[in-house]
């Protein structure tokens, strides 16, 4: 092979890899699985329709990718001040804004059609105002406006599961309203231990973090409220026959688990390291948390098929 091919190659490896990261794919690989749990939660038994689950899940990530790149488009400048950010496709100047736009917009009509086509009109719908509510009027709106911004902004980031949901059923139910508001609980504490850790970054890109408008100690009193809030708001799903005792085992050993950290953070003279393990360990819960619903959905499938 030429060096001339080799290098073309390279290019193209360099190029896939930069649309890629426009993506967020860590953060869209979180909302794939809740929207998945979303899914199998609403099958009362066995599996989603395999054009649901296939369609279903390809069309919700693909608004998610879109939402994400769009994201980064208009937080380009933004994202250039901050150490976290900076080494972004768009602030290193390896992908050009035009060609980023045109890329995220047709993620987001191929998922539109993907799931209108092939999914329902319902889920196609809720997923296009999810991605304007994150896309538009958060991250364009509601990031610059005051220190709830993330509060308000995670509704947006709430929605999978309830994408998922729809998609399976067609139709808005209390479970899945449930689901959203574990998501939209957990939101404010996760995103505010990272902004503890940033709040400095925060504050030079002028976005009006709590931790930059009122201090890293009123938000650490809030996390932990919020914790508290989270913990209360993941026992419901057993309260109202959602799930069993398995789940409820999970839900109550990981609430203690993030009280603990938030505890922890909230006593912290130095907030720094302690609100990173907050953050981390946030990001664990969630995966968890939403595992054990599943564990404990089809283990009640598989005793109720063998029960009768």
């Amino acid at each position: 092979m030429s060096s001339l091919a080799i290098e073309s190659t390279k290019v193209e490896a360099t190029s896939w890899r930069q649309y890629y990261a426009l993506t967020k794919p860590k953060v869209v690989y979180l909302i794939v699985f809740t929207a998945l749990v979303g899914m199998l939660l609403a099958t009362r038994t066995g599996m989603p329709p395999w054009n649901v689950l296939l369609f279903g899940t390809l069309g919700i990530g693909l608004a998610a990718a879109s939402g994400a790149a769009i994201n980064q488009i208009v937080d380009e400048h933004i994202d250039g001040i901050m150490a976290r950010t900076e080494n972004r496709p768009l602030p290193k100047g390896e992908v050009d804004r035009n060609a980023a736009l045109t890329f995220a917009l047709s993620l987001a009509v191929i998922s539109m059609i993907m799931l209108t086509l092939f999914v329902n009109l319902l889920t196609a719908l809720l997923t296009l105002i999810s991605l304007v509510g994150y896309a538009v009027i958060y991250t364009m709106y509601l990031k610059r406006m005051g220190p709830q911004n993330i509060v308000w902004g995670g509704a947006a980031g709430a929605t999978p599961p309830v994408l998922g949901w729809t998609a399976v059923s067609g139709e808005i139910h209390t479970e899945a309203l449930l689901l959203f508001l574990v998501i939209f609980v957990w939101t404010p504490p996760h995103f505010w231990a990272l902004a503890i850790k940033r709040r400095a970054e925060y504050a030079k890109a002028g976005i009006p973090m709590l931790p930059v408008t009122h201090g890293v100690l009123f938000t650490k009193q809030q996390i932990l409220m919020y914790t508290i809030m989270l913990v209360s708001v993941t026992l419901l799903p057993f309260v109202i026959n959602m799930s069993g005792l398995i789940y409820l085992s999970g839900a109550v050993a990981l609430g203690v688990g993030f009280l603990w950290f938030s505890l922890r953070l909230y006593r912290a003279k130095e907030s720094d390291q302690a609100a990173i393990q907050t953050f981390a360990y946030s990001i664990i819960y969630l995966s968890l948390l939403f595992g054990f619903l599943l564990l404990d959905h089809y283990l009640r499938v598989v005793f109720h098929w063998v029960a009768g």
